[in-house]
């Protein structure tokens, strides 16, 4: 696996990534989506917005390390994204 531009770390210095829910390792690019009204956007039309986040592979959970840190819950992480959003899985 190749280092990032500008990264001097090997991955015996990193640590794994397991999913909260199920301990899965894996995890594929999702999107959070917010819908912001047009009376905020000055458009015709409500906008959505798409948030990139991972989620887990086996189960669908995304951790709460993943999320914008507006939508973390502080008390309890869950499977369901806060405030209505929507995961769409690619």
């Amino acid at each position: 696996m190749e280092q990032q531009p500008g990264l001097n770390i090997s991955l015996d210095q990193t640590k794994g990534v397991k999913c909260e829910k199920c301990s899965n390792e894996t995890f594929q690019d999702a999107f959070l989506l917010r819908k912001a009204s047009r009376l905020l956007t000055g458009t015709a039309q409500d906008a959505l917005i798409p948030i990139q986040v991972f989620a887990c592979t086996k189960c669908g959970h995304v951790n709460e390390e993943f999320l914008p840190m507006q939508l973390k819950q502080q008390s309890s992480p869950s499977t369901e994204p806060t405030d209505g959003a929507k995961i769409i899985k690619l």
